[in-house]
């Protein structure tokens, strides 16, 4: 063996393995602390987003409600005044009907005719127009039964006679129709609710 070999320090060996180790034990642990960080924030993000989504939703449908809303407005926003109208139209009919009995005043029935459909075409302009009754069956949501009537002619829950027009606006009700409804041929409904076949026994 050549004498200038040393050979290797016990202790500093042991030293160098020791520091070594605690270098590595601190490396792992940073690594892990690191790990949780990222998994802590990971955790953090994906519960922020959730609520974004949500509140991203919830947005939107308030968004849709409220254009809905919007909608609804400026379509029946007149519903009030131009319920306000029917009243003259019913007059200007009873004037027509009433002329038209008394065979005179051909001017004026034509005058009041034209007054009338003019009234009636700017009420069609925005969306009222006149339910239909006469021979139509019986319709509770736009019909406004006032008597049942025999009928030979007419269906049995069909309506007879219009007594009063009733209109729509768009879809909805503006004002039911006042008529009279079928009972079949040769029954009637009475006040009191009994049928009877029209004539006395």
């Amino acid at each position: 063996m050549n004498q200038n070999e040393q050979k290797p320090n016990t202790t500093d060996t042991l030293e160098g393995k020791a520091g070594g180790e605690g270098i590595g034990g601190n490396g792992e642990q940073a690594l892990k602390d690191l790990q949780l960080t990222l998994q802590e924030k990971t955790e953090e993000y994906k519960l922020l987003y959730d609520k974004y989504l949500r509140q991203a939703a919830e947005f939107e449908n308030y968004k849709r409600l409220n254009q809905r809303e919007q909608r609804e407005q400026i379509r029946f926003g007149n519903e009030q005044l131009l319920k306000a109208l029917l009243p003259a139209v019913d007059n200007l009919e009873r004037a027509i009907a009433s002329a038209r009995d008394a065979k005179g005043a051909d001017a004026l029935v034509q005058g009041v005719d034209l007054t009338l459909k003019q009234l009636l075409g700017a009420l069609a302009k925005f969306g009222v127009n006149p339910i239909q009754t006469v021979g139509q069956p019986f319709d509770p949501a736009s019909h406004q039964a006032v008597a049942h009537v025999p009928s030979d002619e007419i269906p049995v829950n069909s309506v007879v006679e219009e007594l009063q027009k009733g209109y729509k606006l768009h879809d909805r009700i503006l004002r039911a129709a006042m008529v009279t409804v079928s009972a079949g041929p040769g029954e009637s409904i009475g006040s009191n609710g009994t049928e009877g076949n029209g004539a006395e026994k």
